[in-house]
């Protein structure tokens, strides 16, 4: 049976962001899959190798939890629409 938005949390990383981009410092570890990200505001995020979120990436209503399709390796970036905030992400499995 799958359930639709569970997922078990591993590690959590939190970053703030500006008008300048902030972006988790530790790789997404092996066997990670997806992602849980929470912005404190309406932000823009993008998931990739070496990420710089951008205004033509994902818009993320803040406080809302999203989750996104990753791969070891990979980064979490967020940059905001309006006002700074905090970026949390949780690896899941």
């Amino acid at each position: 049976m799958s359930y639709v938005g569970t997922a078990r949390l591993l590690t959590t990383q939190n970053v703030a962001y500006t008008g300048t981009a902030g972006t988790t410092s530790t790789a997404i570890g092996l066997g990670v899959q997806r992602v849980r990200v929470v912005c404190t505001t309406d932000a823009f995020v993008k998931v990739a190798v070496s990420p710089t979120a951008t205004t033509s990436d994902a818009y993320v209503v803040g406080l809302t939890p999203e989750y996104f399709t990753c791969a070891p390796g990979e980064k979490v970036s967020a940059v905001q629409v309006s006002a700074g905030g905090t970026l949390y992400v949780t690896e899941t499995a």
